[in-house]
């Protein structure tokens, strides 16, 4: 599981920062690429990774802003240019409104996709589950309705003990996948063994969370509570005049963004949606400042890689 930034920044596109998107890259888990928000430009981005559009299987659009939707529909006309067909559907998670925005842009450019797109608009608590992950949404605070979601990884099967299994001279074959899977088994000599007890003990998924454009809000820290990676809008930084700013347009400082890691017990904090002010100087400062509070910080820059380790192999700060 992979984090990768198409767009850390806020507002319009600058020099060194493209406005909002981000790929949460499951290709071990699923084989599947989900956005989250669809900035203008995301496709030229993209063209400059390893995404292939014909993976993305899910789009999570957290309010309709034009910085985090006006990328949409030329990423999936560009899906259609590619060769996407019946058997690679693409589903949308938005707000409402969001369904007509996209038909009516490919309406009017008389665009037609070669596969099938389902619109789901979201509503507080779980908005997608299967046998593997859950994403739950819930309300943020910004100038217009705006959604933060949670990502969970459902726990994992314990490994098959492999000296356990051979001090019981339990012979090597098919058998062992069985035993993996936790199914009781009849061996050739009669002895009826139970799976589970040849398992270690199941490792706990990942989380993964993004709250983008918001006020400080509690439904924020119910996102947050205990991920393993909380993505964080951070369109300013910590002085008085930055705080009034961000209050004044529905946005976090660094330092809410920090008090909520803290609060929140998240394992790593990594920032997004930079104000284009900051670079240089500036941008140095506004990282030192935060990590001052939570030093398990990263600001994230435009094709950023983030690894989301299983938790018994996190190390550091990155």
């Amino acid at each position: 599981m992979e984090l990768e930034f198409l767009g850390t920044g806020s507002g319009q596109p600058s020099k060194f920062r493209n406005v909002a998107s981000i790929a949460l890259k499951l290709l071990d888990e699923r084989n599947a690429v989900w956005l989250f928000d669809v900035g203008e430009a995301t496709q030229h981005q993209i063209l400059q990774t390893t995404i292939r559009p014909r993976k993305i299987e899910k789009i999570f659009i957290s309010h309709l802003h034009g910085d985090h939707i006006f990328g949409l529909p030329g990423l999936l006309s560009s899906r259609s240019f590619q060769g996407a067909d019946k058997s690679e559907p693409l589903t949308i998670y938005g707000p409402k409104g969001l369904k007509s925005f996209v038909q009516t842009a490919l309406r009017v450019s008389d665009t037609h996709l070669s596969y099938p797109v389902h619109y789901v608009e979201i509503e507080v608590g779980t908005i997608f589950e299967d046998e593997t992950f859950r994403v739950v949404a819930a309300p943020l605070k910004h100038r217009i309705e705006a959604w933060g979601f949670r990502v969970e990884e459902k726990a994992h099967p314990g490994e098959l003990l492999i000296d356990k299994v051979k001090a019981d001279q339990i012979p090597a074959g098919p058998v062992y996948g069985r035993l993996k899977a936790g199914e009781t088994v009849t061996l050739d000599d009669g002895r009826v063994v139970n799976g589970q007890d040849y398992l270690g003990p199941a490792q706990p998924g990942r989380v993964v969370t993004f709250i983008l454009d918001t006020l400080p809000n509690d439904q924020a820290k119910i996102l947050a509570q205990g991920a393993d990676v909380l993505v964080h809008e951070s369109t300013y930084g910590q002085s008085k005049e930055e705080s009034k700013l961000a209050r004044a347009h529905g946005h976090s400082t660094s330092r809410d963004a920090a008090h909520l890691a803290l609060d929140s017990h998240v394992g790593k904090l990594v920032l997004v949606h930079i104000s284009a002010r900051y670079i240089g100087p500036l941008l140095k400062k506004f990282i030192s400042d935060v990590k001052h509070l939570f030093p398990n910080t990263y600001v994230a820059r435009d094709f950023d890689v983030v690894d989301v380790p299983f938790k018994k192999e996190q190390h550091g700060t990155k």
